[in-house]
């Protein structure tokens, strides 16, 4: 009898450990829909049973019935999907617009939440992309308190963050960029963003200042766009066709397709546009595709493609005199010589993540990119070709150090490019008049290597639950070589060489504590650089200037952020001061020849606040409003040139004051509409501060209405004006520039007057 009961109560036992180890369970992981970002502490509520559990420090979860479960984090719209039995889950959250303080920054470097950061970052959501035309970047930039873009034409453009990139005469510089992890910024520090197509990027952070020691502790700070992501569990096709003033034409193909596991985004654009201005059409046609493949619990791949093919003709610069009263004309020799700027770009990245184990994270990119350029110009042709490629890794860990967090990232970037480029002559004027560029004999031909490293570590430690540290260091090294291959003459100089800067270290420290759950102060010190470029190096003799210093300054700054009236008021306010030295100035020697000096020192004291107020939040209505503002008091502290000295004087290219503010309408019914208004003060032309640009005012439109017409067709359709009020402006300055020939200085790029776009978007899922 007793051997009987031990076999029967076997028997129990091992059938209840087969039922328990065979149940079934549902498993998964949140992330931020954007970047990939993990969103821990997630509230996974069962609407059934009523009962909530919470994703696990690295976003995971678990859960042992199926069943209709809503996914709710602070920032983020709340989901709710159907989970079933033996099933792997990516849940993917989309920010919420108007708690942009909960939302996690710096995916696969320390992702926290943005109220917890210890340096200003700004992120441009999707929402605020599409209050304007999905043509012109400035308008979504220029909506950012400290960022200031000035575009002369759709191809012409120079960004300055804090006043940094002011002085580079042609495009932006001093400011670091990235496409997800792939560098946009070349060799020498230039950056390129506005090529790109603004309907597949999603989201934008900026980190103003020399705030980031994982990006290459830049001077100005770094940019980073974030494509659109693939969604997963969803397929559909989004077509758009707009129309507009000065012969705008523009169409857009966005396809998404995503399975459990697996998702990819393609889009395609073309972009036409005759321009308000003589010889100033654009035609561009883009390619962007992502995609993601979630392989297993512990690794994903993401590949990232982009490919941009350009022509834009270039109206340039114009004296004062035409700027008033015949602001439609191109530069002369610009019209004769029908300039123009031919290009082909393309940049190509692979992203591993591998999570060792839930406190240990590898995140790996490889990438390479190019870009093919042929740019007639009155005074010579140039062609050019640049290849880079490069690599990205770093570990990322989450340990406990006196029973306190710590969070760290630990990594570097290799990155070379190879710039060959070459000049020739322009015999445009020995044709008849209409004729255009005409390529005669070699001038110059270049081959530049260019490469630089950064090694980084960054932590982030929790003394408390409301006071965090932040701790980062960076090691730059850069060089350049040049091979001059034309021939050598007394005209002609061996411009051959190298340049090598020293190891540059620059740390930062910073501390964020939160006095409430809603309000919250940071303070930080940082060091950043920024580097020059091979041509600043070279003088007239052909020789390398080796005595030439890269700029390098030092960043002090105190912030607050808050949420306000029940969190119906979003603040954010940053006071800093920026000192730098070594002050690079392009002196111009010819009319296509510049070098580059050190010149002094300059001094960047700022404030920077944005305000975000919701009047009515329902479900049948919403109505906000938003105001930026943006005071900038910038001297050169010491500045001589030659025999000038331009000590105290305001530095040049940069607007004294900006300010912002517009209401955002939204509705159930379908109707939606913005009205945006931006003031920009005045601005020095000049070094001798004799003279200014005058200050202007720009006031934009967009209203539309959407509709579904079935359960899986979407119609939108929008118009909007820009410059309601008809205002004359400059858009772009040219600073300190000559007149050669007797012909008077161009300073003046002229903004568009009035004009109008409207369009069609059809979305249809599957």
């Amino acid at each position: 009898m007793y051997l009987k009961s031990k076999k029967i109560l076997a028997f129990i036992l091992f059938c209840a450990t087969f039922l328990g180890n065979g149940q079934s369970k549902i498993t998964g992981k949140i992330i931020d829909s954007d970047t990939g970002a993990p969103l821990k502490f997630t509230q996974i509520k069962n609407i059934d049973t009523n009962t909530s559990i919470s994703s696990n420090p690295d976003g995971s979860f678990e859960i042992l019935k199926e069943g209709h479960y809503t996914f709710l984090k602070e920032g983020y719209i709340i989901k709710t999907i159907k989970l079933t039995e033996n099933q792997y889950y990516i849940i993917q959250l989309n920010i919420n617009p108007s708690e942009l303080n909960e939302v996690i920054i710096n995916a696969n470097h320390i992702p926290k939440k943005l109220k917890k950061a210890t340096a200003s970052i700004a992120i441009i959501t999707s929402k605020d992309i599409a209050l304007s035309n999905n043509t012109d970047f400035a308008p979504i930039l220029n909506r950012t308190p400290g960022v200031f873009m000035q575009n002369g034409a759709l191809n012409t453009n120079r960004i300055t963050i804090r006043g940094i990139g002011s002085r580079n005469l042609f495009g932006t510089a001093k400011i670091r960029a990235y496409f997800k992890d792939i560098p946009l910024t070349n060799g020498s520090g230039e950056t390129t963003i506005e090529d790109f197509e603004l309907a597949s990027i999603s989201r934008f952070e900026i980190i103003k200042g020399a705030g980031s020691s994982i990006y290459g502790a830049g001077l100005g700070g770094t940019i980073h766009l974030t494509p659109q992501n693939a969604y997963l569990n969803n397929s559909n096709i989004n077509g758009e066709l707009s129309i507009g003033s000065f012969g705008l034409r523009k169409g857009i193909v966005n396809i998404n397709h995503g399975t459990t596991k697996n998702s990819f985004r393609a889009v395609y654009s073309n972009t036409h546009s005759d321009g308000y201005r003589e010889n100033n059409a654009y035609n561009r046609q883009t390619f962007t595709m992502n995609s993601s493949h979630y392989i297993s619990k512990k690794n994903e791949i993401t590949f990232l493609a982009s490919y941009v093919d350009l022509k834009a003709f270039i109206p340039s610069s114009i004296n004062e005199t035409d700027y008033l009263n015949n602001p439609e004309k191109a530069a002369f020799t610009w019209q004769q010589s029908k300039g123009f700027e031919d290009s082909k770009r393309g940049v190509f990245g692979l992203s591993w993540n591998h999570n060792y184990h839930s406190k240990l994270k590898q995140v790996t990119s490889i990438f390479t990119s190019f870009r093919d350029a042929y740019e007639p110009r009155p005074f010579n042709i140039l062609e050019e070709n640049t290849f880079a490629f490069g690599i990205r890794t770093r570990l990322l860990g989450n340990y406990k150090l006196f029973n306190k967090n710590l969070n760290w990232t630990l990594g570097g970037e290799l990155f070379k490019d190879l710039y060959t480029y070459g000049t020739f002559e322009n015999l445009y004027e020995d044709f008849p008049t209409g004729n255009g560029s005409v390529k005669g004999n070699r001038l110059s031909n270049f081959k530049e290597k260019r490469n630089y490293y950064n090694v980084f570590i960054e932590t982030n430690y929790e003394f408390s639950e409301n006071t965090t540290l932040s701790l980062g260091f960076n090691l730059n090294k850069t060089a350049y070589k040049l091979d001059d291959r034309f021939t050598v003459s007394v005209e002609n100089p061996d411009q051959s060489g190298s340049f090598k800067f020293k190891n540059i270290v620059s740390p930062k420290l910073g501390i964020s504590h939160l006095f409430s759950k809603n309000i919250s102060l940071f303070s930080s010190i940082s060091h950043g650089f920024s580097p020059i470029s091979l041509n600043e190096t070279l003088l007239p003799d052909g020789q390398i200037n080796t005595d030439l210093k890269p700029e390098t300054g030092w960043n002090f700054e105190i912030g607050t952020r808050a949420s306000l009236l029940n969190n119906k008021l979003q603040l954010n306010l940053a006071v800093y001061r920026l000192n730098i030295k070594n002050l690079l100035v392009s002196r111009r020697t010819a009319q296509d020849e510049f070098i580059g000096i050190n010149a002094g020192k300059t001094q960047h004291d700022g404030l920077e606040i944005s305000l975000n107020y919701d009047w009515l939040k329902k479900e049948e209505l919403s109505i906000s409003t938003f105001a930026n503002y943006t005071l900038n008091n910038f001297t050169f502290k010491e500045f001589i040139d030659n025999t000038n000295d331009f000590s105290g004087n305001e530095l040049t290219g940069v607007p004294s004051d900006v300010f912002n503010t517009g209401i955002l309408i939204d509705s159930a019914f379908g109707f939606y509409g913005n009205i945006n208004f931006q003031y920009v003060g005045s601005m020095p032309i000049t070094d001798a501060n004799s003279l200014y640009s005058d200050s202007y005012n720009l006031t934009n439109l967009k209203i539309g209405f959407k509709v579904y017409l079935n359960k899986k067709l979407k119609l939108n359709a929008f118009l909007g004006l820009n410059n309601i009020f008809d205002e004359h402006y400059a858009s772009q300055i040219l600073i300190n520039t000559s007149g050669f020939g007797g012909s008077a200085p161009r300073y003046y790029y002229p903004g568009n007057p009035v004009n109008y776009y409207t369009g069609i978007n059809i979305n249809y899922v599957f």
